[in-house]
């Protein structure tokens, strides 16, 4: 799988760009500000219609311009395909093409692109609040089984309506009516989330093991563990019974939720940890040792999305290289030489021996 071509039109501060990469390893180098993680941007968008910074779609038109196209030409399933997007700054909803061939939904040209970012962020991932670590399992599971994404989407539209009834019954008690019939059907979604995400973290985690154990030189043994509602015994038991467990524990926070008008139970609230020879990463872990799983974490999403695609995910490193000491730097390297890679670099001479360099100056292509 990789991005031969890729043609911006009004994309954030790229008025007009066309590039042609190679199918090993691009560095995009430049100073702050350019546009580099745009571009990486526009690679992750071309292939799911998702931005992994805008909020809104509107955010990626460039400032004057009515509309921002974003088209590329893709290897993938063992053929060459374009894929295209056009997003309209307002009033309009966004247009995705496969093959010239206008399409319904993302979900349309689910597995043509597939790509897996890195970014300074993710380095500290472990050591932050739950919702970074849902997000990032989130994220992995919507591009693997788009089943998932269908019923994450559809928790978070009932959880929304119910803490809506919730906020608002103080001035309409009869909403409260409503709730068994919210609660029965969270709990019914929910426990689908639970049941996925149990066996993404096992195969996550013993992934990753491979890769920490081989960075650290078999001095540490990596281990995680996913954690949800503590009703919940066993999360790879059948939906039934996870949706029973998910109820009992909803009935055991019901006053509390009426009293704090939010909805405080469910897979919203999951989590997951990760241990280092038994001990806690986020309580004792080291910024090195933190830095190390983190990188372990996100090859293995990889290696995990290449197994179930049959082909290795694009891999978007966004000046991650220059946030680690030389000896992650070389293990990092080491474990791209298959696959395509992306990488920015705000250093022109660090890394020119990697493969085809870019260089991007104000939203221009100067050289590549």
């Amino acid at each position: 799988m990789n991005l031969s071509k890729l043609i911006l039109q009004n994309f954030r501060n790229y008025e007009q760009a066309e590039l042609e990469f190679d199918a090993g390893v691009n560095l995009i180098v430049g100073n702050n500000a350019q546009g580099k993680t745009n571009l990486l941007e526009a690679i992750g968008y071309l292939g799911s219609g998702k931005s992994f910074r805008a909020q809104r779609c509107i955010e990626m038109v460039r400032f004057g311009a009515d509309f921002a196209d974003c088209e590329g030409t893709v290897f993938s399933q063992e053929r060459q395909q374009t894929l295209r997007w056009v997003i309209f700054g307002r009033g309009r909803p966004r247009q995705v093409y496969r093959n010239g061939v206008k399409k319904k939904t993302a979900g349309d040209i689910s597995g043509v692109l597939q790509t897996v970012l890195f970014c300074p962020e993710d380095l500290m991932v472990l050591k932050a609040g739950a919702a970074p670590r849902r997000r990032l399992g989130d994220q992995a599971l919507c591009q693997l089984r788009p089943n998932y994404e269908a019923a994450l989407t559809e928790y978070g539209r009932i959880l929304e309506q119910k803490s809506r009834i919730l906020k608002d019954r103080y001035e309409n008690p009869r909403l409260t009516e409503l709730l068994p019939e919210y609660n029965a059907r969270l709990c019914q979604v929910g426990a689908l989330l639970i049941s996925y995400r149990a066996r993404f973290y096992e195969g996550l985690g013993k992934a990753a093991a491979v890769y920490h154990e081989r960075f650290s030189g078999g001095a540490e043994a990596f281990a995680l563990q996913y954690r949800t509602v503590s009703t919940v015994t066993d999360p790879f038991a059948p939906l039934a019974d996870l949706q029973g467990q998910l109820m009992e524990h909803l009935l055991s926070h019901e006053r509390a939720e009426l009293e704090s008008a939010q909805c405080l139970t469910g897979p919203h609230k999951d989590d997951f940890d990760v241990t280092l020879s038994g001990l806690s990463l986020r309580a004792y872990g080291s910024q090195g040792q933190t830095r190390t799983a983190a990188i372990s974490l996100k090859l293995a999403q990889r290696e995990l999305m290449g197994r179930e695609a049959g082909e290795i995910p694009v891999l978007l490193l966004d000046d991650v290289l220059s946030e680690l000491d030389p000896g992650r730097q070389d293990f990092v390297l080491n474990q791209i030489s298959e696959g395509q890679v992306f990488i920015t670099c705000c250093e022109p001479g660090q890394f020119t021996k990697l493969g085809k360099n870019i260089e991007i100056r104000s939203g221009t292509v100067l050289e590549g």
